[in-house]
């Protein structure tokens, strides 16, 4: 049989878990990873060097590596010094170098693919230096990934600064894919990221693939404070020129108290509430799971669990 093709967009830790779990699976994965993160380590080099940021590449080529996990902990080690590489992850100055070398990220991505043995695709969104903006609902225009989240504001809009230049594979796996998963992470700075591209939300628009929206578990402060589910379809069907969600996975589960009022207390983010009377309005497919584990102290996405669900939906498909 076939393998099925699947295209996920995001960035950062939420794409990263999603593909962790799916890699084993008999697909074909694309994985389409955002460059605008200014903050920590990529944001020092990205600043330096001049370079689309790389610390979300890194942590996708990490998860869906297959070598032992101690290689997987060396990509993601951090250094620490009195100098100016304190705090640098690893992963970051190896692509970092390769990007020097081979002036392209894109090249650069292929070569530590073969050095972790990551038997799928990995692909920036583009290979310029983009500066992410957010218009505020009271008409200010943040700029920078890292601000928008500070800046503790409703957002109209979520745009570039520079016209992207999208890597043309992009575009192709989308035409091509049988599901495309837009990835749970934060709503505005890794997921919009990649729709609010033109080109991008044409080709999903166009594609005849179901798309699946994995909803985050937690609110994001700054960003989505006190969305529901239907909250951020809403928000990401606002960058299509007409609705592209098919289906949703949201978590149903309920969790020991003390993690949740840790979350509401320390981090102020709150459980994104399933609301079945607007998403039964909405007209989109829901399927709820207790998606959640707290293996390592906190409450995230079961990477395994999730993977179940959209391997389960694609051989539906």
């Amino acid at each position: 049989m076939q393998k099925k093709n699947v295209v996920i967009l995001g960035g950062g830790t939420g794409l990263s878990n999603i593909v962790k779990g799916l890699k084993s699976l008999p697909i074909k994965i694309t994985a389409v990873v955002t460059v605008s993160d200014n903050g920590s380590s990529t944001g020092k080099l990205r600043k330096e060097f001049s370079i689309p940021a790389v610390g979300d590449i890194r942590k996708v080529l990490t998860h869906l590596s297959t070598l032992p996990k101690d290689i997987q902990n060396f990509m993601e080690y951090r250094l620490k010094s009195k100098s100016d590489l304190n705090g640098h992850a690893i992963g970051n100055l190896l692509l970092t170098c390769l990007l020097e070398e081979t002036k392209s990220l894109k090249k650069s991505i292929k070569e530590i693919s073969k050095l972790l043995h990551v038997k799928h695709t990995v692909l920036p969104l583009s290979e310029d230096y983009l500066t992410l903006c957010g218009k505020a609902t009271d008409g200010e225009i943040i700029e920078g990934e890292e601000e928008i989240t500070k800046a503790d504001k409703k957002y109209e809009r979520i745009f570039y600064k520079e016209e992207p230049h999208i890597c043309p594979e992009i575009l192709t796996a989308i035409e091509n894919a049988d599901l495309i998963i837009l990835s749970a992470g934060s709503l505005l700075t890794s997921l919009l990221p990649n729709i609010t591209c033109k080109d991008i939300s044409t080709a999903i628009n166009n594609s005849k693939a179901k798309v699946m929206y994995i909803c985050n578990a937690f609110t994001q402060p700054g960003e989505s404070d006190g969305y529901t589910v239907n909250d951020h379809v809403n928000v990401i069907n606002s960058y299509f020129s007409s609705p592209a969600v098919d289906v949703v996975v949201a978590n149903k589960g309920s969790y020991d108290s003390q993690y949740i009022e840790k979350y509401r207390n320390e981090e102020q983010k709150e459980l994104v509430k399933i609301d079945h009377e607007n998403i039964n309005k909405s007209g989109y497919q829901l399927i709820e799971a207790d998606l959640l584990t707290d293996e390592d102290g906190t409450l995230k996405h079961d990477s395994l669990k999730l993977s179940a669900i959209v391997f389960s939906y694609l051989m539906q498909l």
